[in-house]
């Protein structure tokens, strides 16, 4: 018997409303290679951490809250960035779906690529994944690059390919003053939307402070200091250029 991939999770959420549709067991993997300069939980980045599961354990977990899902629910598994750990999340999906329960990946997609051995890896992901929530935090890739550490093009090209797929996606996009919410980028990321196929849902998320403590306990320099969260304005105004109401 073929020994069992390990994967990292930072932790679990029990009866998570926000990460996919109805209610749903949350499990955010450990490590990053991005550096968001807005990312809420700089504590996902250290690839070294995390609690050691196997994929059974794992769904064994998840399984004791099952009643909560109800016929809308199910699992997510986000991150820090879920797809670093691909060998487990393939065995980890493939198990779930066995009990069929509806999987989701959230993921800003950095890791994509059509080189192997990935690329093969994430065409047997995708054969147990219902809907990807894909987060582009910036069409720009030199903004991106700027604010992240790195280009934006595999995650334009991880979004394309679920669209030749027909793999359902989220978009989701990070509304940041001074950093990712001006009128001509979010006019280019509403076309670039628009060429894709499979796209169920878009979503604006406003930059909050909520993480800021964490910075601070782990010594890491918070880079948006002074800028506050985007006014109802702003935020009413990227929710029309991207026409979020579309797909409500």
């Amino acid at each position: 018997m073929a020994e069992q991939p390990i994967g990292y999770v930072h932790s679990t959420e029990s009866f998570g409303t926000v990460d996919g549709p109805g209610i749903r067991f949350v499990v955010f993997m450990q490590g990053c290679r991005m550096r968001c300069e807005f990312c809420h939980n700089p504590d996902t980045w250290n690839m070294g951490g995390g609690t050691p599961y196997t994929p059974e354990e794992l769904l064994e977990k998840a399984l004791d809250y099952r009643d909560y899902w109800g016929d809308n629910g199910g699992i997510t598994v986000s991150g820090g960035e879920p797809l670093i750990h691909i060998d487990f999340l393939i065995e980890f999906f493939r198990l779930a779906k066995a009990e069929g329960i509806h999987m989701s990946l959230d993921t800003c997609g950095q890791p994509f690529t059509k080189d192997e051995p990935f690329y093969s890896r994430f065409d047997e992901l995708m054969q147990y994944t219902d809907l990807v929530l894909m987060d582009i935090k910036h069409i720009n890739s030199d903004f991106h690059r700027k604010y992240t550490g790195h280009p934006n093009e595999s995650i334009l090209n991880m979004a394309r390919d679920l669209s030749e797929r027909g793999i359902p996606m989220w978009i989701r996009h990070v509304l940041v003053p001074e950093r990712s919410d001006f009128d001509e980028d979010l006019q280019k990321l509403s076309h670039f939307i628009d060429s894709l196929d499979s796209v169920a849902k878009v979503e604006v998320l406003p930059y909050h402070k909520l993480g800021v403590y964490k910075y601070e306990q782990l010594g890491i320099p918070y880079r948006l200091e002074g800028i506050e969260s985007p006014s109802k304005e702003r935020v009413e105004n990227a929710n029309e250029i991207l026409k979020t109401s579309r797909y409500k």
